[in-house]
């Protein structure tokens, strides 16, 4: 086991199997992927709270009809799944549940607004802002007008959300914190802290 070398992995899905393998030979931190090895430390986004947020934000604007575009295998996406399940069931609204299929890309979230479109929610939470682009694209090209016929929520807070012809509302999950956090890890780890 190097005492000087760490491994930092960052949007990689790998396999618990080869995460154990490599948390056995060194210092392994984990970015946004879960994971049940103990040979690893895992720093990721608290998905459940920030679907929470965007669920409560909706409702708070009066929308009752909110349909989730998923993740797909995406990194979080069960948990973004179960959360938004959990936070409409808290708003008496378990009845309005929609999960369409989705995934991580522009094309993803195209492919579930030719689906919203004709089921006509009144609000849509995307898995990501690159899936939030996608169904805005659809959308503006369709004729639906957000934010006045449906509302969109993002997940990330990513550059693109920020530029001025979408104003893309969105979770925001602190990058600089997260990789401030990886690397403090790595460094416990190095030092021999757990």
């Amino acid at each position: 086991r190097s005492s000087d070398l760490a491994a930092i992995l960052a949007g990689a899905l790998v396999r618990e199997p080869e995460l154990s393998a490599l948390g056995e030979r060194l210092p392994v931190v984990v970015l946004g992927q879960q994971s049940r090895s103990r040979a690893v430390d895992v720093v990721r986004t608290a998905d459940a709270p920030g679907i929470r947020l965007a669920v409560d934000h909706l409702v708070d604007l009066g929308h009752h009809a909110i349909a989730h575009v998923d993740g797909g295998r995406g990194a979080g996406s069960a948990a973004r799944r179960s959360a938004y399940r959990t936070a409409m069931r808290r708003h008496a609204l378990a009845g309005e549940t929609n999960v369409v299929p989705g995934g991580e890309t522009e094309e993803d979230g195209a492919a579930a607004a030719r689906i919203l479109a004709e089921d006509g929610p009144t609000a849509v939470l995307t898995y990501n802002d690159r899936c939030a682009v996608g169904l805005l694209d659809v959308f503006v090209r369709a004729g639906i007008a957000v934010p006045d016929d449906v509302s969109v929520v993002g997940y990330d807070d990513s550059q693109v959300a920020r530029l001025p012809y979408l104003r893309l509302t969105t979770v925001s999950q602190d990058a600089g914190q997260l990789a401030s956090l990886a690397v403090q890890r790595a460094i416990d780890r190095l030092r021999g802290g757990r």
